[in-house]
């Protein structure tokens, strides 16, 4: 947590930051405030190493905080006779310390003079708690809490030792296996005198006490919008991302500020989570883990039901010292230590939690929303890295499977109901999964050939609305489908005789394929049933056949044994006829429409949003707050260009019909091998596609092209698919020829744009000193579903205000190369070059420039010819390497007592830092910041009276 912190008040909420914020964090700030307290939705763009999600997790989480504060949530009394009650009480003090010490005083004596005052305490529980008093309180109040927790210490050994000498024996003693205990019970913490138990006194002052037995429980699962002691419940903030990694990011972030200590947790899969032993190695862990919780081979998961350990606030803070913010991997080893299932864990955390952190389709995904049993109604949705929020708002209402996974599931029925095992709900399922297939058999013979080997169909959603009526699939039956579902889903047990006892034999169930095939089914027809077939012109339905590679081995004989020994055995490879049912959703706003209509607020923020223009009529909500925020670094350190011809003088234009050329392809390698002569270290060549990548490649390396790269710098290209653990291999092999000295100066990383290269990683300093695009990534123009896109916009262009399928297209272009460029510049200090190479943007500027990031197309810069691109990229890169020779050789100039202990924050003012005394108290006031002017410099106001 951030020792010196600077207050800002914005809109009425007094945001504390770790650091003096720039002018763009400010600006970003007063936008989030401003929609939270409006209940606006926010489109928030901010340059990658802008500090973009540190502002948001600061002014989201002061403004929850406010909320708190406002609903006297600070005076809410505590349990006295659950010492894992007190970190709330110490938490009210983390709270109340951020306003005046008077308010501290008051609710020290109003703990040590109520009922709630003789709390029991454990001797280890204090003594942590007194070491890391530290982390939640400011210096010039340590002494009060100390004082506190020492009386309270002194005053429970004095009960102890008197009710000892009267024969009480207290269960708490056995000292670290308290810890393990069940936190929820009161039982763990009553006293025994004799032989029978005396339950503890009931005490007025908390209205816990009067919970019975699992009461707790069914209180967290009612609403979250309904009112609790007439007054209304604060959001919780959802914060969704891409990806897991980067969740381990904001972790680190928000560590840094004085808002670590809130209740927190993570969503994620059991892939991620998951600790038995058994179930870690196995390829599907959902399924041996759900065999395990249902104890079907009479074993049981030992780690689920040692869940309670680690469910609770109070005690995964304050017991198991996760008292500030914690990632995924910190809650999974704890949860190896302890034996307990970190993956349900983290799901109730999420009763007690004030931010959930989570990768972003958990949110938007209607299936995968109710198994993770996420209520949205009221709460805040922020979502970073929400370029690509459109595709994946498509791909949330969207399902496709094949002939042969609807087979399979129509014979698993079928066997049910053969042996007459909930027969009546199971029949009507039967039905449904013939009546589809036979339709999708009957439409196989008419498909319209599209390329080579395959062929396809496509209906409009209404047209397969009106095709399921005749099959006696309508509005009033899919209710009923639906209910039938949920029926043959429940797990239910049946006495039995077995061997002339009584036994409990569970009824089977429907396999999890199946279960995964008509929970998604159902799920599309849901959406295109609802509200009287709403939705039903924004889907397309398409049958595509196509041929797929299998490969086969020997067959065994009559006797099991193979024909041929194995030095002599073939495999042969056949061609399989596919059929393939797509439901594709080309409006997004279907699957956001779930969210807009419950959520409070809204917060979509990326470093590559640009252009924004698409995001309010693609996702059918209004974003009454934009902003576009300036970058924090200063123009020197960035050389961005355009490249239109290469070194012998060649156009390049990367259409396709240029980069099949043995001329393009020469050019675009001459082009990289003189870049990588000129800039040292990491460089970082995003290219289009695949496809394009394996041509270049076979090209360079039958002309020696390869080689030259090979001899300049370590070449590594992008894997198309694969393990994660050979693609981190890849990397931690760049990031190590970077860093080594040798002939070699560094590596050169050929990816491709929306690949994993170019989504959420970070390549900070010297792993990118410069990034080379090859051309303008479009999405595959002769794909199905990019083409029934296109048209669908060009269709509601005018009556709903989309945007037209060709401009459309565009964006999706735009939108991953300024993801592409983003991967240079990753803080303040940071330095690299960006390079355009296509003469597009030289010779269309007002097309092809304006979709770039507004930090970017600020600083282009159009080189007529090659020659003096490289001769101004080469003073560029000397400048910048003598700046930081120069300044490395100032640090050691200084005194050592100067720098050290210094702990330099990676986000540093871009104004001259004001140096106060340390009695003083900074106060920031930010006016109301107009979000499409530039920010303006904040306003600081020195406040050197503490008492007030």
């Amino acid at each position: 947590m951030a020792g010196n912190t600077v207050e800002y008040t914005i809109g009425g909420v007094k945001i504390h930051f770790p650091c003096k914020a720039y002018p763009s964090q400010l600006a970003m700030m007063n936008s989030i405030v401003r929609g939270l307290n409006h209940g606006q939705h926010c489109l928030l763009e901010s340059p990658t190493g802008s500090g973009k999600s540190l502002a948001l997790l600061c002014s989201a989480l002061a403004w929850q905080q406010a909320q708190y504060s406002m609903s006297d949530w600070n005076k809410r009394t505590v349990h006295a006779r659950d010492p894992l009650c007190l970190p709330g009480s110490l938490r009210s003090f983390r709270l109340l310390s951020l306003q005046r010490e008077n308010k501290v005083m008051t609710m020290i004596s109003r703990l040590m003079g109520s009922a709630c005052g003789h709390l029991l305490l454990t001797r280890r529980f204090v003594c942590n708690l007194l070491a890391l008093k530290q982390a939640f309180v400011t210096d010039s109040y340590s002494q009060q809490v100390t004082l506190f927790l020492c009386r309270s210490f002194d005053a429970q050994q004095s009960r102890k030792r008197r009710c000892l000498e009267k024969g009480v024996v207290y269960i708490d003693d056995d000292g670290d296996a308290e810890l393990e205990r069940p936190v929820a019970g009161a039982q763990s913490w009553t006293v025994e005198l004799g032989t029978q138990a005396r339950s503890p006194v009931s005490c007025s002052l908390c209205p816990c006490a009067s919970l019975r037995d699992g009461q707790k429980a069914g209180e967290k699962a009612k609403d979250k919008d309904k009112e609790v002691n007439g007054k209304k419940t604060i959001p919780k903030i959802f914060f969704g991302t891409r990806t897991h990694k980067q969740i381990t990011q904001l972790a680190r972030e928000l560590k840094r500020t004085l808002y670590s200590t809130v209740p927190m947790t993570i969503l994620s899969s059991r892939d991620h989570t998951c600790v038995h032993p058994e179930v870690m190695p196995h390829a599907n862990r959902n399924e041996r883990c759900k065999e395990l919780l249902e104890a079907k081979n009479g074993r049981s998961c030992r780690f689920y039901h040692n869940v309670h350990k680690m469910r609770e606030q109070s005690s995964l803070q304050w017991v198991h010292g996760l008292h500030q913010a914690w990632d995924i991997e910190e809650l999974v080893c704890l949860g190896s230590k302890l034996r307990s299932c970190a993956y349900y864990a983290a799901r109730e955390l999420m009763q007690e939690a004030c931010i959930v952190f989570c990768p972003y389709n958990y949110l938007l995904d209607p299936l995968i929303r109710n198994s993770m049993e996420i209520n949205l109604k009221g709460q805040i949705v922020v979502l970073d890295e929400a370029h690509n929020i459109e595709d994946c708002a498509r791909e949330s209402a969207s399902f496709t499977l094949n002939q042969t996974q609807l087979l399979q599931s129509r014979e698993e029925i079928e066997g049910l109901v053969t042996y007459n095992i909930r027969r009546s709900n199971h029949e009507p399922l039967l039905a449904f999964c013939c009546s589809l297939l036979n339709w999708i058999e009957e439409s196989s013979s008419a498909l319209q050939e599209r390329d080579y080997e395959s062929a396809c169909k496509v209906w409009t959603g209404k047209e397969v609305l009106g095709i399921f009526h005749g099959l006696g699939i309508t509005a009033g039956t899919f209710s009923a489908l639906q209910k039938h579902l949920e029926v043959v889903l429940e797990k239910e047990e049946r006495i039995s005789l077995v061997n002339g006892r009584e036994d409990a034999v569970q009824i089977p169930t429907i396999s999890s394929s199946t279960q995964s095939v008509l929970t998604s089914l159902f799920m599309v027809l849901e959406f295109l049933f609802r509200q009287n077939c709403r939705f039903a012109d924004d889907y397309r339905v398409a049958l595509q056949q196509s041929y797929i590679w299998t490969t086969q081995q020997d067959a065994l004989d009559v006797h099991g044994f193979f024909a041929r020994p194995s030095r002599r055995r073939q495999s042969t490879r056949t061609k399989k006829l596919v059929h393939t049912l797509s439901f594709w959703c080309l409006n997004p706003a279907v699957a956001f429409s779930d969210l807009s209509d419950s959520v409070r607020s809204i917060v979509l923020t990326s470093g590559t949003l640009s252009p924004m223009g698409s995001f309010s009529s693609e996702l059918g909500i209004k974003f009454s707050i934009q902003l576009e925020a300036s970058h924090v670094i200063s123009k020197s350190q960035v050389w961005v260009g355009t490249v239109g011809m290469g070194p012998q003088g060649r156009r390049l234009c990367a259409t396709f019909q240029h980069t099949e050329t043995f001329a393009f392809q020469d050019e675009v390698g001459a082009l990289l091998l003189k870049v990588c002569q000129t800039v040292s270290r990491g460089v970082l060549c995003f290219l289009p596609s695949y496809k394009m990548l394996d041509k270049l490649r076979d090209r360079w390396m039958n002309t020696g092209l390869w080689e030259k790269l090979e001899e300049r710098k370590t070449v590594i290209a992008e894997p198309r698919g694969g393990a994660k653990s050979d693609f981190d291999e890849l990397l931690q092999t760049y990031y190590e020829a970077i860093g080594q000295s040798g002939p070699r100066d560094g590596a050169l990383l050929i990816a491709v744009c929306r690949g994993k290269v170019s989504e959420g990683l970070d390549f900070t300093d010297d792993n990118a000193r410069a990034v080379v695009t090859i051309g303008i990534p479009f999405p595959n123009i002769k794909d199905l579903q990019v083409e029934l896109k296109m048209k669908y916009n060009d269709q509601h262009s005018k009556s709903r205000g989309l945007l037209p399928g060709g401009r459309w297209y565009e964006i999706q272009a735009y939108r991953a190369l300024n993801q592409a460029l983003g991967r240079c510049i990753r803080h303040r200090n940071d330095w690299g070059a960006l390079i355009l190479v296509d003469d597009r943007f030289r010779a269309n500027p007002n097309k092809y420039i304006t979709g770039l990031s507004k930090w970017v197309r600020q600083l282009v810069k159009h080189h007529d010819n090659f020659t003096s691109a490289i001769q101004s990229l080469v003073s560029f890169s000397q400048i910048q390497q003598g700046a930081v020779q120069t300044h490395i050789e100032e640090l050691g100039q200084m005194a050592p007592s100067s720098v050290s202990g210094s702990d330099t924050p990676t986000l540093l003012s871009p104004v001259d830092s004001l140096v106060l005394p340390q009695s003083s108290e900074v106060q920031t006031v930010v006016p109301s910041v107009n979000s499409t002017a530039e920010p303006v410099s904040p306003l600081v106001l020195i406040n050197t009276d503490v008492s007030l």
